[in-house]
């Protein structure tokens, strides 16, 4: 019996170290497509079908996907490594009894979680299973995606020679993520969370199964919406006629809530909206703050994760409370840093 136990492990590890090899191959053959299209492809195809709109929308493309896949890759295997490897009880035991102590040590406790915005919803509906308290794990899952080292990596590059640009980001998401948990855990009630079912037995894989199935499923998923955001950028750039955006650029009252409502519709990932938000200089900084702001936060796919994690009712009033509360993060940090 002993033996056939240790013929099973070994296949099993066998099979592990196949599956990481075809992975390790699928995802340097995607990164060498991208590269491919970007640096062969897309200026051939400029080049046939050459008109200033098109070559200007192809560089804005170019510049936003290309700059924002490294992050985005290193963010999933970071995410993914941490989820696989780092137990979820780990941040049970740092988090303070005190409920109001514990959001703000929660929000901080998310720069640990380099990754997609997509993958904090699962990680708060875990922790909200094992125990931890509704307010600190929504604060965790609005400030994950937003203030790991990633993101704030990826923003200096996206806005060289401008640090008050990455602090101004951190505050102002770091004090949506802390105002949101301390509001849930004053008004919030317990009928409009519908916690997280234990969920299906493959969520409990764990070890390198678990890294390679996250590191898939981040991966291809974000990098999806990241190709959309970057597209929709270029789009927005170049069909949007200059008068259009006159009416907005000219008036900061009018560009913030344009920009917060944009980072919704586009579902730009974290790591790379800093990117986005950068080829928007159009807008004054507070605008584009805001852009950083509210998409990590607040956009139509996690609006759709968040109704089917925790419930519609929760997701409604959690996103839209979110959505005021960021916007207004951006207008009071961006008046006293930018």
């Amino acid at each position: 019996m002993r033996r056939v136990q240790i013929q099973r492990t070994v296949a099993d590890g066998l099979r592990v170290a196949v599956r990481a090899s075809v992975y390790a191959v699928l995802g340097g053959a995607a990164l060498v497509a991208i590269a491919t299209v970007a640096s062969v492809l897309g200026p051939l195809l400029a080049l046939d079908l050459y008109t200033p709109p098109v070559a200007a929308w192809w560089t804005v493309f170019t510049a936003v996907a290309v700059q924002g896949v490294p992050f985005l890759l290193l963010g999933t295997v970071v995410s993914a490594a941490i989820g696989a490897f780092v137990p979820e009880r780990a941040f049970r035991r740092l988090l303070p009894r005190n409920p109001a102590l514990a959001v703000p040590v929660a929000g901080i406790a998310g720069a640990v979680l380099p990754g997609c915005e997509c993958a904090s919803v699962p990680v708060a509906g875990s922790l909200m299973r094992r125990g931890v308290a509704p307010a600190s794990a929504l604060a965790f899952l609005l400030s994950a995606p937003a203030i790991n080292p990633v993101v704030l990596v990826a923003t200096s590059i996206a806005f060289p020679g401008q640090p008050k640009m990455v602090v101004a980001r951190l505050l102002a998401s770091l004090g949506t993520a802390v105002v949101m948990g301390w509001l849930w855990a004053r008004f919030g009630k317990e009928k409009w969370l519908r916690l997280p079912g234990r969920g299906a037995p493959s969520a409990h894989i764990t070890g390198l199964r678990a890294f390679l199935d996250g590191l898939q499923h981040d991966f291809l998923h974000a990098g999806g919406f990241l190709v959309l955001g970057a597209a929709a950028a270029a789009t927005f750039n170049i069909a949007v006629p200059r008068s259009v955006l006159d009416v907005f650029t000219a008036s900061p009252w009018l560009a913030v809530p344009l920009l917060a409502v944009l980072a919704v519709v586009l579902c730009v990932c974290s790591e790379a909206d800093a990117f986005v938000a950068a080829s928007l200089s159009a807008f004054p900084p507070t605008a584009r703050l805001a852009f950083m702001v509210v998409g990590p936060m607040v956009d139509l796919k996690l609006l759709a994760l968040q109704a089917g994690t925790f419930g519609r009712s929760f997701a409604v009033r959690f996103a839209s409370t979110t959505w005021v509360v960021a916007l207004a993060a951006s207008v009071l940090v961006g008046w006293w840093l930018l």
